[in-house]
């Protein structure tokens, strides 16, 4: 292959996605492939997916419907096109891609992506390879070291997979049972981001608390001793961690964001539920109650700790009353952000062929009520640091010239007037107004 070969990739979904097509890329540029955002140049085009929620996954499809002409343009100029599905729709409908979108060339699930190189080089004309199998071998082992970042924030996958089948949930299909990286490839790859310039590292899993990768001495190493490990190293000067299961929230990782002054006071922990009946059908295992009694330990732990959560409406069975309990917990928590959609039943999930569907137009009646306290609960958290100055670390340019957008400790999007020199650095910056996604400040 030459260098003149591009790749192009979209990435759907969460975080983790995220970092799995920067790992997808860096696997493909040894053999001579570099990343373009002119799909129309693409000699490899990829499509990571995401499968929790329709919505996402008939935008796949869209996407694919759209490439079919791109890939035909490309054929009559003698070009050749090879089109990816990867991801998590790869993994559940590998099938019905076929039948779809015949114009697909690989398929390929989130523990098979380090096989892209060899799957490429294997493709003929009997049709697409599909490669969805769940490996014994640990896929990180064959991915090519961490490339330099281009940020001075990055993700660090450090857990995968999920034992926990929430009934709503597919993740256990797609990402396979729970694995967790050994503490020195992790301090590894922390350590080379480090070098490169990254000065925040997000810790990913889709159960990331309950990481409990080897450690040196054979025995299993905790999320919270993986953090008080990573801060020690020169550089790193945040560390945050996403998702969480309250059920893995143990006492010694609560106490870490009072002991640990790197680990950020911002904390995602999804509640899904306020109604006790309807958690129980989820297969959430906790309760409202020991939910509560989390936030307020961690509260107790640090004072100032934001938290987001993950909330659906419109669960199978679920009341006006059960919906009233919802609201009744945000109203409880206060969350400095959140995320609620409406329950959409992914095939071969418990939840989608219980009883008691709800109808579409209460679940978006409910999601629009939900959606406001939500969005009020946000606005008073932001608002309350207007005229109070945050330390900010400068990520990249703003939208205008002579601006640089950057987070806070809370994780809110903050831009302000600041020399490139500032890119990333942590600025002190006193806040002085606000939009509906960001905050404005002032370089002090």
């Amino acid at each position: 292959m030459t260098a003149s070969k591009n790749i192009f990739i979209k990435t759907f979904g969460c975080q983790m996605n995220v970092y799995d097509s920067e790992r997808m890329a860096q696997s493909l540029a040894p053999h001579g492939y570099r990343e373009t955002t002119a799909v129309e140049e693409a000699d490899i085009i990829v499509l990571n997916t995401c499968h929790i929620r329709e919505k996402a996954v008939e935008k796949v499809y869209s996407d694919l419907g759209r490439l079919r002409a791109i890939k035909g343009a490309r054929s009559r100029a003698g070009k050749d096109t090879i089109i990816t599905v990867a991801g998590c729709v790869a993994q559940a409908e590998g099938a019905e891609i076929v039948r779809r979108a015949p114009i697909v060339d690989l398929i390929v699930g989130p523990q098979s992506y380090h096989r892209l190189p060899e799957l490429i080089a294997r493709r003929g004309s009997e049709g697409p390879l599909i490669a969805t199998q769940f490996p014994e071998e640990d896929k990180f082992r064959h991915l090519p070291q961490r490339a330099p970042a281009k940020r001075a924030s990055a993700f660090l996958s450090v857990q995968e997979g999920c034992d926990k089948f929430c009934t709503f949930c597919v993740v256990p299909y797609t990402r396979g049972a729970e694995f967790s990286r050994p503490v020195a490839a992790v301090e590894a790859e922390a350590r080379l981001l480090a070098a490169s310039g990254v000065r925040e590292l997000t810790l990913l899993g889709q159960n990331v608390n309950a990481y409990h990768g080897q450690g040196e001495d054979g025995r299993p190493t905790s999320l919270a001793q993986l953090i008080a490990r990573l801060a020690e190293i020169s550089g790193i000067e945040r560390l945050r961690y996403t998702t969480s299961h309250p059920l893995d929230m143990t006492p010694e990782l609560m106490a870490a964001h009072r002991q640990q002054p790197k680990l950020m006071p911002y904390l995602h922990l999804p509640l899904q539920s306020g109604c006790d009946r309807v958690l129980t059908a989820m297969k959430r295992r906790h309760t409202l109650a020991t939910y509560l009694a989390l936030i307020d330990r961690l509260r107790k732990e640090r004072a100032d700790l934001a938290f987001s959560t993950d909330l659906i409406v419109g669960f199978p069975g679920e009341t006006d009353r059960d919906f009233a309990a919802t609201l009744a917990a945000v109203e409880r928590v206060g969350f400095a952000q959140a995320y609620c959609f409406k329950f959409s039943p992914r095939p071969g999930t418990p939840a989608a062929t219980l009883p008691g569907q709800v109808p579409e137009v209460g679940k978006a009646e409910r999601l629009k009520r939900l959606q406001g306290l939500l969005q009020s609960q946000q606005t008073a958290f932001n608002s309350s640091w207007v005229g109070r100055t945050l330390p900010v670390l400068f990520e990249r340019e703003g939208r205008h010239r002579g601006q640089l957008w950057g987070r806070t400790p809370y994780l809110q999007a903050v831009h302000a007037a600041a020399a490139s020199s500032a890119l990333g650095r942590i600025v002190e910056v006193e806040i002085e107004g606000l939009s509906a996604n960001s905050l404005a400040g002032r370089v002090r």
